[in-house]
């Protein structure tokens, strides 16, 4: 599972167990296939070669196994550690026992790559037996901890699956050793913020996987530690005390790593104050700062808009200004994203709210999908809202996705995330203490998240065991079914199966689904069969938040749910102080954020999309298509063509007639698949016609 929070005592939701969810067909069974076959595949190659990556190759050099010194990235240790966790879900989902095998061949390496006194991060390891200055905690930007974090990450994981503890140890032994650093830390007095905190959550997991209290205190003592930084900084999020952090500030990935630990420690201890610190951050990040994609840190470079002007405040992929959301440079970086998604879970675990599933799907549908090509083997480092092939400037990282980033830190959490999708499809919800000690059987809550056609293993309460199946086209398909197969009543089940005068007159609850209604459905059908009862429900839209709508079951032999989300497509615009689009929208249906590419306009307006504006959503029709061999639903209609920008920075406004273009747009997910090594242009947002606007 991603997280275990059935010990938690502050969690009021728990993921199913590992494996209890099974994608069966569509969408994202797809995803989950690609990435299986494809990518995480790929990346051992990358990992293995050591003219690419070199980063196994550093592990062997370290384990005496090979000659030569550390090369490649600070960060590869922990970038393979999530190759790690990505090939353990992989192996337990295919049953596949070579990669398994292969697995634990990794982590006797690891094993023998480890310092006596637990320590492992490979760059310094090396660096110290060669003599060229590189020492351990020298340099808070060589990432060491980072790597420890994403290996207890894993180790835990492993743990969970196979119950064997191999890679445990290994980590029990390397955050014994951060245990006495931190010791030696508070004597001396001389702290630093270790970048990217991975190791806030993986502590955490470690805590969860043993039971072991002492990495819970560790934990808490890496957490509290910020606040001794001295002359810290907004890029880092430790220039003010932790308990005073109300907007989200600074390098995104390590804002997004740190907020979601400290969610994991809320929901170990229930600190107030962090509860306080996360609900305004993750307001801030709502309200202010995020893409319509769901992508986070909007700048490349610059200086932080809270910091002192007068000291050294520079930031980078990072959080800006309120309402700061450029598109031709948005940064985004795809860490970024997956951090996100990893906080806006363990928020929901905090407290079960349909918003911040809504953000989970954004996230993983818009950014976390665009980041990586329909065939699993190309990589954006960055996403772009915009893409222009002619740039005055130049940008960072390439323009296309690409096999290998010199920071190869993405990939392999895509792969992670990707392999983890059907662990968002469930949540259930935990029962209550005072219920929990009445000793009667609780009726189960259980929160859809992400919807696909699954196989679901549920055990109620009175010793029922089904299977809850859901059949659906999303999310390109607004219409979602469940019923249960494979029903094995228990003991106290078959005793006390109501009869049908006792289902008509209320019989026992068996089982609550609580569905989803995303923030974007402005109107949801639903009918629910169950027993001989039929009733049909027309939910509306509540103030454009999600919700959940709680449908009891009483009889699960019989049960039929169908969910109809309203899926028109519709023009979305962003608040007028985000000056980049302001008279400017987005066309959305459903879940999905779509975009132009030059490819699907006509040839002699493909050399015009800065010039093209919208006329009306209602103008556009789904319509199905297919990119690189994956079927999807583009959006057909019409646009406007002002005339062609000629001249130099300013031109008069004149009245002139624009033209009507045919145009298809097509899934943000899947752009750059058609010509990936060419930079074609791409765009998000364009003007909207003033009639329209303000219709």
């Amino acid at each position: 599972m991603l997280t275990d929070t059935n010990r938690s005592p502050y969690a009021q939701a728990v993921p199913l167990p590992s494996g209890a969810v099974h994608w069966t067909e569509g969408f994202y069974k797809t995803v989950e296939k690609q990435n299986a076959e494809a990518t995480v595949p790929l990346l051992l190659s990358m990992f293995e070669d050591k003219n690419i990556s070199h980063i196994l190759e550093n592990f062997r050099i370290c384990a005496g196994e090979a000659e030569g010194h550390h090369d490649g990235t600070v960060f590869g240790d922990g970038d393979f550690y999530k190759w790690m966790e990505a090939a353990c879900y992989v192996a337990a989902a295919q049953d596949d026992q070579a990669l398994w095998d292969k697995i634990e061949d990794y982590i006797a390496l690891i094993g023998r790559a480890q310092q006596p006194d637990g320590y492992l991060s490979t760059k310094q390891i090396l660096g110290e037996r060669d003599g060229n200055g590189v020492h351990r905690m020298g340099d808070i930007n060589d990432f060491e901890v980072y790597n420890f974090g994403h290996m207890f990450t894993a180790a835990a994981l492993h743990y969970r699956l196979t119950g064997r503890r191999t890679f445990l140890a290994i980590a029990e032994k390397t955050a014994d050793y951060l245990d006495g650093m931190y010791a030696e830390t508070i004597k001396k007095q001389e702290v630093q913020t270790a970048v990217c905190p991975s190791h806030y959550m993986g502590l955490i997991e470690l805590y969860r996987a043993t039971g072991d209290e002492k990495y819970l205190r560790l934990a808490r003592t890496a957490i509290e530690l910020r606040d001794s930084v001295k002359n810290g900084m907004d890029d880092n999020q430790d220039r003010l005390p932790l308990r005073m952090h109300r907007k989200i500030i600074g390098h995104a990935v390590r804002a997004n790593y740190l907020y979601a630990g400290l969610a994991d420690l809320y929901l170990e201890e229930g600190d107030p104050d962090y509860l306080t610190v996360l609900s305004s951050v993750m307001e801030d990040l709502t309200a202010h700062k995020l893409y319509l994609t769901g992508g986070c840190g909007a700048l490349y470079n610059g200086a932080s808009p809270y910091g002192n002007f007068f000291s050294h405040q520079l930031i980078h992929q990072a959080y800006g200004y309120a309402y700061q959301l450029p598109n031709l440079t948005a940064y985004n970086e795809t860490c970024a994203g997956v951090g996100l998604i990893l906080w806006a879970y363990r928020m929901f675990l905090i407290e079960p709210r349909a918003s911040y599933f809504d953000l989970i799907e954004r996230a993983l549908l818009n950014t976390s999908l665009a980041a990586v090509s329909l065939d699993g083997l190309r990589f954006f480092y960055e996403n772009m809202l915009e893409r222009s092939g002619k740039l005055e400037y130049e940008l960072v990282w390439p323009l296309h996705r690409t096999g290998y980033i010199t920071s190869y830190c993405c990939p392999p959490n895509l792969a992670r995330l990707l392999a983890q999708t059907s662990e968002y499809a469930y949540v259930c919800g935990k029962a209550q203490e005072d219920e929990a000690k009445s000793g009667a059987a609780q009726v189960p809550d259980v929160y859809t998240g992400l919807y696909g056609a699954s196989r679901t293993e549920l055990t109620l309460p009175d010793g029922t065991r089904l299977v809850l199946v859901q059949e659906t086209g999303y999310p390109f398909d607004g219409r979602i079914c469940f019923h249960a197969e494979e029903i094995q009543p228990g003991e106290a089940g078959a005793a006390q199966r109501p009869s049908k005068a006792e289902l008509e007159a209320g019989a026992q609850v068996k089982l609550r689904l609580l569905l989803r209604i995303p923030g974007w459905a402005d109107k949801a059908e639903l009918e629910i069969r169950d027993g001989a009862e039929t009733v049909k429900k027309t939910l509306e839209a509540q103030d454009k938040e999600g919700f959940y709508e709680a449908v009891e079951i009483h009889h699960p032999e019989t049960f039929r749910i169908e969910l109809k989300l309203d899926m028109p497509a519709r023009l979305t615009q962003v608040h007028p102080m985000a000056e980049e689009d302001r008279g400017r929208a987005a066309l959305e249906r459903g879940p999905l954020v779509y975009c132009l590419e030059q490819a699907d306009l006509p040839e002699a307006y493909r050399d015009r999309m800065r010039d093209l504006r919208f006329m009306a959503a209602g103008d556009f029709e789904p319509k199905s298509c297919e990119i690189d061999g994956r079927p999807l639903t583009a959006l057909t209609g019409t646009m406007l063509c002002a005339p062609a920008w000629s001249g130099g920075l300013y031109r008069t406004m004149r009245d002139q007639e624009p033209e009507q273009v045919p145009v298809r747009l097509i899934p943000y997910f899947a752009w750059n698949n058609r010509s990936p090594e060419e930079d074609e242009d791409m765009a998000v947002f364009f003007p909207v016609n003033v009639l329209n606007e303000f219709s």
